[in-house]
């Protein structure tokens, strides 16, 4: 349809639902009404026409968000922002409601509320463009970022817990190495301290000391039992020292 006709049939529709109206004061035909009004930019009679069906029907929430619009339309902020955050309490997650608030909010600077505006419409549409683009324009987490910034968190917490459990098993592993080796290490410094220190002392009977190293055999023990072999052959043999 052509602006012109599109004019035309607006004007004639504006026609048509005043003079229903004029006859029935206490219809409801009062929204239709001021939605007509409001497409030909005359919203000086859309707030005339929605301010005086709301004292018919006081609490009426699709009138209560018209007019709020209007107002917002007519560059009323105060008186816009007034009739909607009424209009939220008594329906909460109104999506047009909480949009014009939103930009409201935006312009007064009040970033608290408006971020909670754009809460609400992205909790019902996550994809709503206008609200993301006000929520990134405010600087402001909203709640589809809090989400992602949770897996994000809880991604990096599980690659850190399967590092850590990573290291604790490494950790474990190197421990128990060490701990052998110092049981190894014992063991040979037990035995050497068992050797005799003096010409006088009998050496013991290797058989016994061969058993005892066989129970925690290692090349240290085995080295320390030639040598330990080596010494009783030299106390049988004197000359062979010579």
């Amino acid at each position: 349809m052509a602006p012109e006709s599109k004019k035309v049939g607006n004007a004639a529709e504006i026609d048509r639902l005043a003079l229903v109206f004029a006859k029935d004061p206490g219809s409801k035909v009062f929204i239709p009404l001021a939605e007509e009004y409001g497409k030909a930019g005359m919203w000086e009679e859309a707030v005339a026409v929605l301010e005086d069906g709301l004292k018919a029907y006081p609490g009426f929430i699709t009138a209560m968000v018209a007019l709020g619009r209007a107002y917002e339309q007519m560059n009323q902020p105060v008186k816009a922002k007034a009739i909607l955050e009424e209009a939220i309490k008594v329906s909460p997650d109104n999506l047009r409601a909480h949009r014009i608030l939103a930009k409201l909010y935006t312009a007064q600077g009040a970033k608290e509320s408006a971020i909670r505006s754009c809460n609400v419409i992205l909790s019902l549409n996550p994809h709503d463009q206008e609200a993301l683009s006000l929520c990134a324009g405010l600087s402001v987490p909203t709640i589809q970022g809090m989400a992602q910034s949770q897996e994000a968190l809880h991604e990096k917490l599980v690659k850190t817990a399967s590092l850590d459990s990573d290291r604790l098993h490494i950790e474990g592993m190197t421990s128990a190495l060490d701990s052998a080796a110092m049981a190894t290490k014992a063991g040979a410094n037990g035995l050497s301290s068992s050797v005799p220190r003096s010409e006088e002392t009998p050496i013991p009977i290797i058989g016994s000391m061969t058993s005892a190293v066989q129970k925690t055999r290692s090349p240290a023990i085995a080295q320390l039992e030639q040598w330990l072999n080596l010494i009783q052959d030299r106390r049988r043999d004197p000359q062979a020292s010579s």
